[in-house]
Formats: structure tokens, sequence, C-alpha cells
């Protein structure tokens, strides 16, 4: 009897050991799917969760005449839980192949989710490559609300590339949804005689080999997925400085060569206006794009707005060069906050318009606020972006308005220094509709909760 009890008590001494001591100092988990979203209850499928990426390497080889892409994503991320498996989001396309820090890894396909099972699991805050070779005939994004066409859209001489809210899932495999940025490369190979334009700045020279150019371009601030852009087409091209010494590059589709000079210097005067007002320029160099096909729209693709089909004016410059440091540098944590980006680039309209000699803030503010108490903007809270309306009037004009009425409540001064501050507290962040909130209280000493709450989430023309 009392060797039995010797026995168990040795057994029990050693299992408690065992169960207190694990080798690495922490208590042990399993391996686990990471989600197929990134937690965005408005866009439940957008994104993925388990991991942040760092880096995108993405090498393409594009044919207009047949509209087939060749591509390879390298991807460089951390787990941020143990992950037995984890999903990149993928729009179409074939995927030939998946090696995942070398190994070769199986996957599977449903709907535009693609589920990545590594050879072995990936450890939490481990960083791992993940390398996708994919090809196949983009197929953009077509919605019949008041998205339109947008991902990557073939063209007769190429390809235009402008992406919100979801679209860089039509071209390359990624965790699609702005709350994780990161920085990018593009190698481009493209037919001798077409141009590839991408993010950030160029490197090196285009090399032509056998009837083909590569362009490599590399944008090393972070960047969302949605404003990565690989436009492809025939291009006019224009390089320089601005005056304030930021490198300029601007391009236009040959249908509107007569306006390349004129859109290459308003582009660069209104940098330089808007680093005097928002804050140092965040990006290393500005300009934009004019194509040809009929979008119906422009977007802030980081370092190269893009306009689709038309002469931007002004304003409309104006807004998408004010998104470099609202929407870009400062990127929205989820879509409902989508006015921190629109209203604060329609407000900027407002500013450039203020600064020329035309119509005032004040002035366009009335006018918008002239409408009847029956107006739809009233009926739509710009603070809650709706995801099957996400991108309706009232994000924009009462986001701008929003903003408006803040400046009359806090005063010039602070209102400017709170624009300034916001940009460079949050710099190549993410940022919240609440963090705004408390820092334009914090600048003004005013509590500011009743005009925030009229403005952006009551269905109601504000007093």
């Amino acid at each position: 009897m009392r060797d039995t009890g010797r026995r168990a008590a040795l057994l029990a001494a050693l299992m408690s050991v065992l169960a207190c001591g694990p080798s690495n100092g922490e208590a042990r988990t399993e391996a686990q799917a990471g989600a197929p979203g990134i937690g965005d209850t408005d866009f439940p499928t957008d994104g993925n969760g388990g991991y942040d990426v760092a880096h995108y390497a993405l090498k393409l080889g594009y044919t207009p005449a047949s509209k087939q892409l060749d591509g390879e994503a390298t991807i460089r991320a951390t787990a941020t839980m143990p992950l037995s498996r984890f999903n990149l989001d993928l729009k179409g396309l074939t995927v030939s192949g998946i090696w995942v820090d070398g190994a070769a890894a199986t996957f599977t396909r449903a709907g535009d989710e693609l589920t990545v099972v590594p050879a072995r699991p990936l450890s939490r805050g481990v960083p791992f490559t993940a390398r996708v070779a994919y090809s196949g005939v983009p197929e953009p994004v077509r919605d019949s609300t008041n998205l339109g066409t947008y991902g990557f859209v073939p063209t007769p001489d190429g390809a235009f590339v402008a992406c919100e809210p979801n679209g860089a899932k039509t071209w390359f495999p990624g965790n699609d949804h702005p709350a994780d940025k990161a920085a990018f490369d593009f190698e481009i190979t493209v037919p001798e005689g077409v141009t590839a334009l991408a993010n950030g700045e160029m490197r090196g020279e285009p090399r032509t080999t056998g009837g083909r150019t590569t362009f490599r371009w590399r944008e090393t601030h972070p960047m969302t997925t949605y404003l990565a852009t690989a436009t492809i087409g025939k291009f006019r091209l224009k390089k320089g400085t601005t005056a304030g010494g930021i490198p300029n590059l601007a391009a236009v589709d040959p249908k509107f060569d007569g306006t390349l000079d004129k859109f290459h210097k308003v582009s660069g005067e209104i940098t330089d206006y808007w680093s005097t007002v928002f804050g140092r320029y965040p990006f290393g160099s500005t300009g934009g794009v004019v194509d040809d096909f009929s979008a119906g729209y422009a977007l802030e693709n980081q370092t190269k707005p893009i306009y689709g089909g038309f002469e931007p004016d002004d304003g409309i410059i104006a807004h998408e060069l004010a998104h470099q440091w609202f929407g870009n540098s400062l990127s929205i944590k989820r879509w409902k906050d989508l006015w921190l980006n629109e209203g604060f680039a329609t407000y900027a309209e407002w500013l450039w318009s203020e600064h020329k000699g035309g119509r005032t803030a004040d002035q366009i503010f009335a006018a918008y606020h002239a409408r009847p108490a029956t107006d739809p903007i009233w009926a739509y809270p710009p603070g809650r972006a709706r995801p099957a309306d996400l991108f309706n009037e009232s994000v924009y004009s009462r986001g701008g308005m929003t903003l408006h009425a803040l400046r009359e409540a806090v005063g010039d001064r602070t209102f400017f220094t709170l624009l300034k501050t916001w940009a460079a507290e949050h710099r190549y962040g993410s940022v919240t509709t609440e963090q705004f909130v408390a820092l334009a209280e914090r600048l003004s000493g005013k509590q500011l909760d009743p005009l925030f709450d009229a403005w952006l989430f009551q269905p109601r023309r504000p007093a």
C-alpha cells in the first residue's frame, strides 16, 4: 500500500510540473484558422483575420490584346495568432501554386476567399512569407448601386485600375480592407510602346527586351489595398517638381493631350498649397493620371490620383489631392467612418475655392443649408456610412458641412491647428470618428458632442 501511494504521489508531482512549465515560457495554444473577414460588420468578408501584412511585391505581366494577366504576389506578413490556415481575398483568376516560407501549401477556393493551409502551422508574432502564382482575365466589380465599375478594368490599350472599396482582389491576392496597410513594390511587364503606372516612384528606367517593357515602381509608405494601381496604356508623361520641391508626374491619354501642361501645373500648385494648410506632404511624389476609360469618377490612388474619362477641373484635383492626407496617409479603420475621407476632401474643395477668390466656404455651406428639410441629404446621417449606399452625397456634402460648423464653433485658429494636428498625430495610421471628436474637444477646450451628433448622426437638417 505504501509503494502504491508513493508512485501515485510521484506521478501527480510530474503532471504538475508538466502542466505549469511549457518550454517556451508561454501557455500552449492550438493553431487556429484565421477569420475570412477582418471584422468590419458592414463588409464581413472583406479583409482577413489572423495576420498583418507589411509588404506586397507584385510581379505582373499584362497583354491588352488578350486581356491576359500573369501574376506572382509575394506577401510578407506577421501572424497575430497561431494559424493553421489563413485567407486571402481574390476574385476569379486561376491560382497555380502557393508557397509559405518556401514550402508548398495547399489551398481551396470559395467565392472571393482563397484559403491557404501552410505545410506547418504559423506561430503568433512570427513573420512569414506567402507567394502566390496566378493568371487569367481580370473581371472588374460591377455594382448596380452608386459604386459603378471598379477594380482592374481592361481597356483597348491597357487597363484602368481604381479599386475603392474592395476591388484590389480583382488583380492580386491580399488583405483587401483599409485597416491593413502595407508597403508595395510593383514590377509590370507590358508590350513595347505601352506604359505601366503604379504608386510611388519609378525604380530605374524601363527595360525593353523581346518586344516587351518592364516598369518597376515602389511605394515605401503604408498604403491601403484599394489605393493600389497598375494603370496601363499609351500615355503622354510630364515630369518635374512642384515649386516646393516635390517630384510631380502627370500622365494623360492621347485624347487629352492638350491638357497635360495645365494638369501638371495645377496638380503641383495644389499639392504645395495643401502642404501649408494640412502640414507636410506625406508621400514621395505627387501628380495624377487622366485615362480614356469613362468611369464617371476619380479616385485618390496614392501619389497618382486617377480621373476616368474626363479633364478634371481645379476643384476635383483639389479634392483628390486632399485625400493624400485624409484617406491615404490617415486611413479609416472601418467603412462606416468614410466621412473622415470624403467630408474632409469635399471641404478642401471649398477651401480651394476660397483661396482662389471664388465662393467662400461659408457661402457654399449656406447654399447647402438652404436646401429644404425634405432634401435626401438630411435623411442620411453621414457619420454612419451605409454599405449599400456608401458614396451617398451626404457623406461628401454634409460631411463637409460638419467641418464648417466645427470651424464656426471653435474659430479659424483652432480649426486649422486641428487639421494639421490630426494629420500629424495619425500620419500613416488608421483613424476613427471618435478619435477626431476627442482631438477637437482637446484642442478647443469645448464639449462638442451636440455639434457632432446633430451633423453626423441625426436624420434631419441641423438648425
